[in-house]
């Protein structure tokens, strides 16, 4: 592992959330799977390329990165050790033979200087504590000419996910989801701050496109609640509160999610932006 700069997310993915997120990955990957063909399309991932995937969790953009790259590789990077472990647990038993995972922090880690052609990310970017030295630390790990495909968070109306939490307020203390330049799920804002971070990171021909993509979350109201509930922010929040409040606030997501149970499953429509931009040449 090279060196850590952002100690905080470190100790939270190597701790509940990163122990949460490695025994539900399968659901984890339910929720999120609608965005990775967007993104992989994005990235324009060719045979011989390098790819890095950045906060690769348990691998599965990866794994899959590293099939479009077939005579190239992948090497997923994360803070999280359970996660990776998970990764290198499914590469082992079904593939690819090019693909690697690697311990350590975007921010910092030691990447060779212009030594890939492709950064990629499903929703990995959001947590850095100097995004502006992130990305440019990243554009120089890029050659010239290289490729950077992400897709983070976007906080609106449409965002059904977003919208089925928020109803925790009035019982729950939930604070900020993350404002511009600040670690969070929508760390990142709109158009405008994503081109201002990665601008001044360096990169050129940044584009934001707006994407949704359906995710399932649970079998029904009830489970999908628990799930939510369960996941370190969840915890974070009823951590805080007591019983009476925490029994009214899983009362109140349960009831808000009743209305997107269909066919065996909670389904929500996730609200995102595909980001693309240039190392200059």
């Amino acid at each position: 592992m090279g060196p850590i700069v952002n100690t905080e997310q470190q100790r939270v993915w190597n701790g509940d959330e990163g122990a949460h997120w490695a025994a539900h990955r399968d659901r984890w990957e339910a929720v999120n799977a609608g965005f990775t063909e967007p993104l992989l399309t994005a990235a324009a991932i060719r045979a011989d390329d390098r790819v890095l995937d950045i906060g690769c969790g348990s691998g599965c953009t990866t794994r899959l990165a590293a099939r479009q790259a077939s005579r190239g590789d992948a090497t997923g990077l994360d803070l999280s050790g359970p996660m990776l472990e998970k990764a290198r647990e499914s590469a082992r038993s079904g593939g690819p033979a090019n693909v690697t995972f690697v311990q350590g922090d975007a921010q910092s880690h030691p990447f060779p200087p212009g030594g890939l052609d492709v950064a990629i990310s499903r929703f990995g970017v959001m947590f850095f504590a100097d995004p502006v030295g992130a990305f440019a630390h990243l554009r120089r790990a890029l050659r010239p000419g290289g490729r950077l495909a992400f897709v983070c968070g976007a906080a609106d109306a449409d965002n059904e996910w977003l919208q089925a939490v928020l109803v925790l307020r009035d019982h729950l203390p939930l604070g900020e989801f993350g404002r511009p330049g600040t670690p969070g799920a929508f760390s990142l804002g709109g158009p405008d701050e994503i081109r201002a971070v990665l601008t001044a990171a360096g990169f050129t021909g940044v584009a934001a496109e707006r994407v949704e993509a359906y995710g399932t979350w649970g079998r029904d109201a009830d489970d999908a609640a628990d799930f939510l509930l369960g996941s370190g922010p969840g915890r974070h929040w009823t951590s805080q509160a007591d019983p009476a409040a925490n029994a009214r606030a899983r009362a109140a997501l349960t009831d808000r999610l009743r209305a997107y149970e269909e066919h065996g499953a909670v389904r929500l429509r996730n609200a995102a932006w595909l980001v693309t931009a240039d190392a200059p040449s």
